[in-house]
């Protein structure tokens, strides 16, 4: 291929190299100056002379200043570049900006499963919650039999899903951030795909009693299983009370059907992991377009990752569709500031190796390509981790960056559709919701070719622009919600554990 430059902002004095193998030194840039190193694919590229101090911009943004003096046509790493200072949470714009209002998107729809709730789910599932780890081991040889011998019988029923963790005893239960694990776990267990059938299983002298995970009336007596209730005589007699306990609820479940719904029963959690310099060029771009679509259509768009997006907050809060909207999102980045300085965490911890070894320098740099994934809609709404989500349109719900935590937090918000935007790749999936994977690279979705469902990496290469893909997402999004289509991820049992954002003290 000829030399590709991928350039964000008419502002930006470098650019990204977007062939697969990346440039030697020697070559000669269209319209710019010849390279002066060999650069590595998604690496960055000086497109004029930089001395000492001079602002390095991508997106438009300072992502940092030059270290030393950087000559046209070198390699700009994260060695070249002092990071600049965190945006103070003062003085920052409160919704302030007013976009004109977009039109309605009107007419499409999914085949879905209703709740008695109101909620729509898009799989048919039953979820098992757990109030300890210490009963994960029972469970998992009951999920076993579950699987073998009691899903074939009902046909209709999409699976079962164990939500085990690894809380619930040796923890500060009365702290005053315990509260989040235990809304977390809660409110996962009345998830939208699990139709509204909670059963549990305790162990029974664990700090996290029953009654405190779920409120008085949520789950029938006859639904919970413990442990180390008289009535157990051996190990196989608590696995054959889960079985049993479960087949009442699988009846249930076989019953429902799927129905047309509108498009405005999606909740859609948007998230990234494993990101290049390629994600804030290609798939979170054709994601945030396809975020536009969505809350057009009237559904939910979460997304989330506090220390992601923290140096774009003036962004955020001048999108805020209200003043309260803004003060919830400086409130939930104050809180993140004030945890991480209680473990000594400085902005370097963000990114990883993986993210500098694909071209992003620091956290100012991913946190840009980060936030395009949230489109250009008003931002309506702000979750605190582990909360349910109370309205529709543009929601942050605050969370970790961390993906499993991210994602387990979302889940417990209501989602019930998730995309993941990935450019180094990672095998990232979850049992109680299907996973649209975004590869934003070619090369990624070559190799990667059976875990990847949508390749971005397309507008990269020219043979597709962000608003075609961002079309391609609405309609796979549509496709996979009525069980038409099936995800990698789903196809291979592609699922990890929940992983719960516990900030209370361990006893």
């Amino acid at each position: 291929m000829k030399p590709v430059l991928i350039r964000m902002h008419a502002r930006d004095n470098v650019a990204i190299v977007g062939n697969d193998a990346g440039l030697p030194a020697g070559t000669v840039l269209p319209d710019g100056p010849t390279l002066r190193d060999k650069v590595p694919q998604a690496h960055k590229v000086a497109l004029v002379d930089l001395a000492p101090g001079d602002e390095v911009l991508r997106y438009g943004v300072c992502i940092g200043r030059a270290a030393r003096a950087i000559a046209a046509g070198s390699w700009v790493h994260e060695r070249l570049l002092d990071m600049p200072e965190a945006r103070s949470l003062d003085g920052l714009p409160m919704a302030t900006l007013k976009p004109a209002p977009r039109e309605p998107l009107d007419g499409y729809s999914f085949e879905g499963y209703r709740n008695a709730d109101g909620s729509v789910g898009t799989r048919n599932l039953l979820a098992i919650s757990t109030t300890v780890q210490c009963v994960a081991g029972v469970l998992d040889v009951a999920l076993q039999r579950i699987r073998d011998e009691l899903l074939p019988k009902y046909p209709n029923v999409d699976g079962v899903v164990g939500l085990e963790h690894s809380y619930g005893c040796g923890v500060a239960i009365d702290a005053p951030d315990a509260e989040i694990p235990i809304r977390t776990l809660r409110n996962i267990a009345l998830n939208p795909n699990f139709g509204g059938e909670v059963m549990l299983v305790s162990l029974g002298c664990e700090k996290l009693q029953p009654e405190r995970l779920l409120p008085p009336g949520t789950i029938p007596l006859s639904s919970g299983v413990r442990l180390q209730d008289e009535m157990h005589f051996g190990f196989m007699s608590m696995v054959e009370h889960i079985v049993a306990t479960a087949e009442t609820h699988l009846q249930r479940l076989d019953a429902r059907r799927r129905e047309t719904v509108p498009a405005s029963e999606l909740v859609v959690g948007v998230q990234c992991g494993g990101s290049d310099a390629f994600s804030g060029a290609t798939a979170n771009p054709a994601v945030g377009f396809c975020t536009d679509l969505l809350v057009r259509a009237g559904a939910t768009v979460m997304f989330s990752e506090n220390t992601e997006v923290r140096d774009g907050v003036a962004q955020l809060t001048a999108r805020a569709a209200t003043t309260e909207v803004a003060e919830a999102l400086v409130r939930e980045m104050a809180w993140t500031d004030a945890y991480l300085a209680r473990g000594g965490v400085d902005r370097s911890a963000n990114t990883t190796p993986g993210n500098k070894a694909g071209g992003l320098s620091n956290i100012v740099e991913k946190a840009m390509g980060s936030i395009v994934k949230s489109g250009s809609m008003p931002i309506d709404g702000v979750l605190a981790p582990g909360e349910k989500l109370q309205r529709k349109g543009l929601i942050y719900a605050a969370t970790p960056a961390s993906d499993f935590i991210c994602g387990t937090l979302q889940l417990a918000a209501g989602m019930n559709l998730h995309v993941f935007t990935t450019g180094r790749g990672t095998p990232y999936g979850l049992a109680a919701c299907p996973v649209i994977k975004v590869a934003t690279r070619s090369d990624l979705a070559r190799r990667w070719f059976d875990l990847m469902d949508i390749n971005a990496g397309r507008i990269a290469d020219g043979m597709a622009c962000v608003e075609e893909v961002g079309w391609e997402l609405f309609h796979v999004l549509l496709d996979v919600a009525s069980g038409r289509r099936k995800t990698w991820a789903e196809q291979h049992r592609l699922h990890n554990a929940l992983v719960l954002f516990n900030p209370a003290p361990v006893t």
